[in-house]
């Protein structure tokens, strides 16, 4: 089920931010959904951080699955692509691969499970699969235990992004993404 405004608005208010801002971040992580088409979570699964979960000894073998550096050169060009490079990692090593895929409208790595509140990868993979509501729970749990709340409030795109994205976050524009995204999402100021 799609989050509703009053989703939105109750993120907001957990976090002290604006509704704008929560559903920036939406827009610009997954382009405002949580869901492929088939109704599994949307997934990116990332190789270097797979490489790290099963040190690398994947890597000879799959190494379009395996990298010790963050590319994006082994990205499916589609989400069905996507799916079947997690699912391809899956068989390899199960947990790792759910550790290594960010999921959800907001695109948090399964590796972030204890942040978000959940004791293991697979109860947080099961709460992704579980709806839209359920990942928005844990994107407001995962902002509270890493600090970025404040960020949010005062709209510091930049450290948000370093904080959310990592310290690269620069060359994909995020912060400026998520500008031009919360500018979209503000209300229009009705003219009297």
């Amino acid at each position: 089920m799609a989050l509703t405004e009053q989703d939105f608005a109750r993120a907001a208010f957990k976090l002290g931010c604006e509704i704008a801002v929560v559903k920036a971040v939406a827009v610009v992580e997954s382009t405002g959904g949580g869901f492929d088409p088939e109704g599994f979570p949307k997934t990116l699964f990332e190789g270097h951080w797979f490489h790290r979960e099963t040190n690398g000894k994947h890597a000879a073998m799959h190494p379009t699955l395996s990298y010790k550096n963050w590319t994006r050169a082994h990205y499916g060009k589609t989400w069905k692509e996507e799916k079947a490079r997690l699912n391809a990692a899956v068989a390899l090593d199960r947990t790792a691969a759910m550790k290594s895929a960010s999921w959800g409208m907001f695109q948090i790595m399964g590796g972030n499970h204890a942040k978000c509140g959940f004791p293991t990868v697979q109860e947080f993979v099961n709460a992704m699969c579980a709806g839209e509501g359920e990942q928005l729970d844990a994107f407001v749990q995962f902002i509270m235990s890493t600090g970025l709340a404040d960020a949010l409030r005062t709209r510091d795109w930049a450290r948000f992004a370093k904080g959310y994205n990592g310290p690269s976050y620069a060359k994909n524009k995020y912060d400026e993404k998520l500008a031009t995204a919360y500018s979209k999402a503000i209300p229009s100021a009705i003219s009297p």
